[in-house]
Parts: structure tokens; C-alpha cells; sequence
């Protein structure tokens, strides 16, 4: 939501913003009419910070701000010349890209200059809300809150309202206090234009430290809010029962329950509990293509229950990866910050099922989690200024026998507006559990070792660079964390120089990369030397072409290899809202054979919108490698495959249907492959829900899902298993 040029800002200086107690009642409806917002503080000065740079925006914004004994509320009123081409689809939360219009706020509550929540609404009301972490650098819009938005527009623009009760926030004691606050605008139409109350200066290395004071908030909430969701479930489901084409099974009928509990003692602190969780509201991942992969691949967090103060589990090294807790039978948190210093806490018991990542240097393989385990994740962050300090601890004790303990120490250091050092060491010890039917390791041996990363980046107007080194020993272990590559030192080095010129392309950024990495005992894993350029331009395109010189390390020897790789993005319109496509063509590497072949890796995605209720998402990848034979000429070796289409259709903001399939295929040559492998492989998932939601806790679920695997010899998809269930969550707040 705040990328491109907003997100590269350097130290402004703005007048604080007093704020009043609101006169009256408001309710938020899309109308500011309300004696509420009568004397609420105007703010009329705004900055198009993207493509301009703080120049006076090309269209008029203006944002009201008051609160009262409940809620904060931010009001805006948006001049748009043409309010026909203001794109503003319905959609599921969060689902609100940077090729359509909203607004809203930033709000630094903490007052630290680091952590932010963004609220942000399009003119139908569609929320969007995440966390902005200057330490980590990262927007995450996995958590979400309780507020509330309404947008109308008009014959003239826009009108937003934002309601935002004060216990979905967390701030420190005292009366009165003082936040920091940034309003924003995103309005795409020829380029995509990005107007704040705040200059943002070009070159830096923060963004929420560039907002600006909030003054005058008295007697607010102290704390004591209570949130109940208990959760019922119904769940019918049937099974091949040796896999597809035999005899189908189906089971009984089976009913479940379980609690998520949230208090906030005080107005800084969160306590969350869970009772046997349930997940089913979790859309499924986007298949990856792990054909010719050396290392596992990463899917992102989206359950509830670990997402208060999500970026305090965001560290350098990933040593926290909480889809590794894969069936939590029950959990606690705790999360707060007292005066300069924040921390968050995690004890929860897992279940078992899923995969545990077994690192390697140059690879890494998956073995089965068939063991409960106990999980423990602590981390504690002391704020120095723009300056932090943090230690993070975590461990997991297996039923039965085997732990993985892990803990060290991390930094980050502003010695400028323009430069960020960062570092982090820890130290892991283990013991496998006694599982040598599952993994060759795990025979209850003992491992010990150290992961060490450390950068330093640099940001200017026009000049920015990035030096970063990676050193872990072969027996670090993070299993709670997500560190497929172990035994190894990297050494990374970036630099860019960016020209922003007018007329269809206006940034324009030039690069060099150099990459080297070595096993602990000095053999060369990978050398990379690469070139290329970005840019952004009109129909908020963005292009990226570079080519890479690599040396590759395929079993006892490495090999060269020489590519192509591209990114090409652009939103022309509403309908074709978002489109791309981007991957590699050149020399590729055949890890299993340890040969040089030629191939490529193309993915494709469209997001149209027929309607403003209909929204279509296509997802396409395909790879393939072609290698030498003995006797001359190519041959293909494998094609593989990702078939995905998602269409939603959005009744109104609380209600939706969507359907997806997703086919997912692999060809192989076996006679070019050294192991026995299958010629051919395929599967099919398909689903369907029904969702009402009146917030992000209560909520109506009804849905099906279907899985199908491919039969080699048939070429048919049989069916492998499939299930109807509904699920009904209430939240109850006090």
C-alpha cells in the first residue's frame, strides 16, 4: 500500500496537528454533516510525494480529525474531476490494491517512530489494515482490527469516514498524549499518484518516523476490553479409501468447538488465549512449482491467533515461522511495551502433522511431524532513539524425546536518515528426536552450532547501496523458525543509481549485484555477477530486466549458468486491474543430473473485473528444462505446471462467494533422470465458500473442497477426498 517513492522518505519537518473532543455525535455513514465534525481539526495542506516530489497534488484533499469517550475519527472529503473513472470495486478485506482508490491514516500510537497501523477505506467501504515496521521494514496487512469505514461518492469525488474505537489500539499512559499521525490518498489514474499531509523527502531509511505530531488526546480508555469468539463447526467428509479409484468412504458427521479470548488490562497490553483453534476460513496457498527446487518453499502466515505485534516476531534472521506450529491445540500471548521497551511472549502445544524443513547448504529436505510438540517464542525489544535493541529466544520440546532451543541477540543502528545497520546473531541447541524411520538425522544426536546475518544499507536521492554477510554453521537449527539453508557464508553487495526523468518513465533505477556463497569448508556454492535496470511509468507500470553471469554448485562440481530475468507489472484500467508476468529464460541447472541444460520459468497473473461485484483472478506458471543427450542434441527433461483461477463475486461489504480451481501437472523424461521417477503427475483442488462477516471475528462460514489426483496410466483425475463443512464465530465485547 505505501510502496514506490513513499516508502523512500527522509526526515520532515511537520507542525503538530491539535485535536478537540468531537461537539456532537457522528455517525459514520458517508456524510460529514454530523455536529460532530464541527470545529474537528481541517487539514487542507497535502503533498503529492509520488511521481512528484512534495509538489502541490493535482487534485484537492481535505481530512478532519476529533474523538470522543470511544472512538477516534478521521473524515476526508476527495476532488476528483472525473468521479466516473474513480476505481472502486467491492471486495473481501485487505483486498484493496494499489491500482484502485482509498485513503485513510497511519497511526503511530506508541509515539516511537517505528511501529504504525494503517486504516485505510475505498469509496465502497472496503477495509484495509496493517502494521508498518520501520525496524523490519516490513507492511504486514495479516493482522486485523476492529474499526469501522464508510465511503460515498459524489458528483464531485469522494467522501470517506473512519471510526476507530480506541481499543484496537495500544498506547502508553498519560493525559494528554501525543501520537504521530500521517493522512494519505492513493488516486491512480495515467501514473499512480500518492498525496500526504507530510513532505517526504527522496532518500532515507525510514517511513513511519516521517509523521507528524498528533496533540490534544484526553481522558481516553485505559485498558479493560474484553472480546469472547467461541466458534462452532459441522464438518462432512469422504475419502478413496487406497487412494484414487478405490472404494469411497464417508465419514459421520462431525461436530467442534474451541475459543479465542483477547483482554487488554491496560490500554498497552494484550493477553490472547486459544482453545483448540480452528483455521477453516483460511483461503488456500497459491501453488508453487517445486520441480527442480533445492530448497523448501515459504507460505505465508494468515491465522489470527499469532498476528497481535506481528512485528516483533519479524527478526533479520527468520528464526519465527509460526505456520511451523501446524495443529495448536491451545496457546497464550502476551504482548505490551512499558515506557521504551516492547515485548511479546508465545507458549502454545502443537498437534503434530504438517513438515519439519531439514537445512543443508546447498539443499534441504522435508520430514513428517508425526510427534506433538511444546512451543515457546519470547522476544524483547529496547527502542534507543531511532535505535533498537532486541533478544529473541524460542524452543520446542518434543513428546517423547528432542528439543531445538534457539536464542541471541539483535540490533538495528541509525547513524544517519540515510543509512541502517542491522545485525543479529543466535545460537541453537538440539537434540533430534529418535525417528530414523522418518529422517536419517533424527536419531537422537546432539546439535550445536551459530546463525549470524549483518547489513548495512544506504539511501539517497539518487544514489543507494546494500552490503550484507550470512555465516551458519552446519548444526543451526531453527525449527520453529523458517532457515531451509544452514553450513554456509554469503557475502551480498548492491548497488543503484535512480534517474527521474519526465514523460512516460518517470524513476528509472540502474544496478549491479554481486553474490558469493561458500560451504564452511571453502567450496563455492554460488557466484552471481548481475546487471540490469527498474522502472516505473505510465498505467502504473513497473519494469525490471536483468541479466546474471552465476556459477552453480551441482553435486561434487559447479556449473555456469547464464539468464534472463524480468518483471513486467502494469493496471491500465478498472477492469484490467492488475497484470503480470515475470520469470527467467536462459542456461538453467539440472541439480539431480548435475548438468547444464536450457530452459526457462514463466508466471503469469490477471486480476479482471467484469463488474464492480465480480473480481476474476488468474494465476499460470509453467517451467521447463531441456537438456544434452550422449549422442547429441536436446531433450526435454520435465514441464511443469500451476493452472489457478479464483473468482469472487462480492454481494455487498459484508458478503461474498468465491470458487476456486487450481490444476497443478509435471511431465518427466525418465529416462534422462537418474532415480526412477513417474512420467507423469497432476492434481486438482477445488472449493467454494460462502462467507458473512459482520467483523473479522464474527462470522458465517459455509464451504466445500475437493482434491484429485492424477493416475499415471489413465491419465484420469480420481478423487481423493472431499468435504462440506460451515462454521459460525461470534465475538462478544465488552
Amino acid at each position: 500500500m505505501m510502496s514506490g517513492a513513499a516508502a523512500q522518505a527522509a526526515e520532515p519537518e511537520t507542525p503538530p496537528i491539535g485535536i478537540h473532543r468531537a461537539a456532537g455525535p457522528i455517525t459514520v455513514d458517508g456524510d460529514l454533516s454530523d455536529e460532530g465534525w464541527k470545529g474537528a481539526a481541517r487539514i487542507e495542506t497535502w503533498f503529492e510525494v509520488n511521481p512528484g516530489d512534495n509538489t502541490p497534488p493535482k487534485v484537492k484533499n481535505v481530512g478532519y480529525l476529533t474523538y470522543d469517550d470511544k472512538f477516534f475519527y478521521a473524515g476526508f472529503e476527495f476532488e476528483d474531476p472525473e468521479p466516473a473513472k474513480i476505481r472502486a470495486p467491492l471486495g473481501d478485506r485487505d483486498n484493496t490494491p494499489s491500482s484502485t482508490d482509498y485513503a485513510g491514516v497511519l497511526l503511530d500510537t506508541r509515539n516511537d517512530g517505528k511501529t504504525g497501523i494503517l486504516f485505510l477505506a475505498n469509496p465502497r467501504g472496503i477495509l484495509y489494515d496493517a502494521v508498518m515496521d520501520d525496524v523490519g521494514g516490513n507492511e504486514d496487512s495479516s493482522p486485523d482490527f476492529y474499526w469501522d469505514a464508510k465511503g460515498r461518492i459524489t458528483s464531485d469525488g469522494w467522501v470517506l469516514e473512519l471510526k476507530i474505537p480506541f481499543s484496537s489500539l495500544r498506547y502508553p499512559k498519560g493525559d494528554p498524549r501525543t501520537w504521530r499521525i500521517m493522512l494519505y490518498r492513493n488516486y491512480p489514474r495515467d501514473y499512480r499518484y500518492q498525496f500526504f499531509n507530510v513532505r517526504l523527502p527522496r532518500g532515507g531509511s525510514c517511513f513511519v518516523c516521517r509523521s507528524g505530531p498528533l496533540t490534544g488526546l484526553e481522558g481516553l480508555p485505559s485498558g479493560g476490553h474484553l472480546v469472547l469468539a467461541p466458534y462452532v463447526t459441522g464438518r462432512q467428509a469422504g475419502a478413496a479409501a487406497d487412494g484414487p479409484g478405490t472404494p469411497w468412504v464417508n465419514e459421520k458427521v462431525k461436530g467442534d468447538g474451541g475459543l479465542d479470548v483477547k483482554w487488554t488490562p491496560t490500554a498497552s497490553t494484550a493477553l490472547d488465549a486459544t482453545i483448540n483453534p480452528d483455521f477453516s476460513q483460511i483461503e488456500s496457498d497459491v501453488a508453487q512449482i517445486g520441480v527442480n527446487e533445492r530448497f523448501a518453499l515459504f507460505f505465508p502466515e494468515k491465522r489470527p491467533f499469532f498476528l497481535e505485534g506481528v512485528e516483533l516476531l519479524s527478526t533479520p534472521i527468520q528464526a519465527v515461522y509460526t505456520r511451523t506450529i501446524t495443529a495448536p491445540r491451545w496457546g497464550v500471548r502476551g504482548t505490551g511495551k512499558f515506557g521504551a521497551t516492547a515485548y511479546t511472549a508465545l507458549f502454545a502445544q502443537d498437534g503434530g502433522g504438517g513438515s519439519v524443513t531439514l537445512p543443508g547448504p546447498n539443499s534441504s529436505d522435508l520430514a513428517d511431524q508425526e510427534f506433538r510438540s511444546f512451543v515457546a517464542v519470547g522476544r524483547l525489544r529496547r527502542d534507543l532513539g531511532r535505535s533498537s535493541v532486541s533478544v529473541l529466544g524460542t524452543d520446542r520440546e518434543i513428546q517423547g524425546g528432542g528439543h531445538n532451543r534457539v536464542v541471541g541477540p539483535d540490533f538495528q543502528w541509525r547513524p544517519s536518515d540515510k543509512d541502517t545497520v542491522t545485525g543479529q546473531v543466535l545460537f541453537s541447541d538440539s537434540r533430534t528426536p529418535v525417528r530414523p524411520d522418518l529422517a536419517d538425522e533424527w536419531d537422537g544426536r546432539s546439535l550445536k552450532g551459530h546463525g549470524a546475518l549483518g547489513w548495512w544499507s544506504h539511501n539517497t536521492k539518487t544514489v543507494d547501496w546494500f552490503g550484507q554477510y550470512k555465516d551458519f554453521a552446519d548444526d543451526f537449527r531453527a525449527d520453529v523458525g523458517f532457515v531451509p539453508q544452514v553450513g554456509y557464508r554469503q557475502t551480498y553487495a548492491e548497488g543503484g543509481y535512480t534517474f527521474r526523468p519526465e514523460g512516460f518513465v518517470r524513476r528509472l533505477r540502474t544496478f549491479v549485484i554481486g553474490d558469493r556463497s561458500t560451504d564452511r569448508e571453502g567450496r563455492l556454492l554460488n557466484r552471481q555477477l548481475s546487471f540490469g535496470t527498474g522502472m516505473d511509468g505510465k498505467w502504473n507500470s513497473f519494469l525490471r530486466l536483468w541479466y546474471a553471469f552465476d556459477r552453480v554448485r551441482a553435486g561434487d562440481g559447479t556449473l555456469p549458468r547464464q539468464q534472463l530475468l524480468y518483471i513486467v507489472q502494469l493496471s491500465p484500467s478498472l477492469v484490467f486491474n492488475q497484470v503480470g508476468v515475470d520469470g527467467n529464460v536462459g542456461e538453467q541447472i539440472d541439480f539431480d543430473g548435475a548438468r547444464t541444460g536450457f530452459g526457462a520459468t514463466i508466471n503469469l497473473s490477471a486480476t479482471v473485473r467484469p463488474t464492480n461485484h465480480l473480481e476474476l483472478r488468474f494465476n499460470e506458471a509453467r517451467r521447463w528444462l531441456n537438456v544434452d543427450l550422449p549422442t547429441g542434441g536436446r531433450s526435454r527433461l520435465f514441464s511443469a505446471s500451476v493452472d489457478r483461477l479464483r473468482a469472487t463475486y462480492t454481494f455487498t461489504p459484508r458478503a461474498f462467494l468465491r470458487v476456486i480451481g487450481q490444476y497443478v501437472t509435471t511431465r518427466r523424461d525418465p529416462s534422462l533422470y537418474v532415480d526412477e521417477v513417474a512420467r507423469k503427475d497432476g492434481s486438482f483442488s477445488g472449493s467454494a465458500l460462502f462467507a458473512y462477516k459482520l467483523n473479522w471475528q464474527t462470522v458465517l462460514f459455509v464451504g466445500y473442497g475437493d482434491n484429485r489426483e492424477l493416475d499415471e496410466v489413465t491419465e484420469h483425475l480420481g478423487r481423493v477426498d472431499r468435504q462440506f463443512f460451515v462454521k459460525l464465530s461470534y465475538a462478544f465485547q465488552r
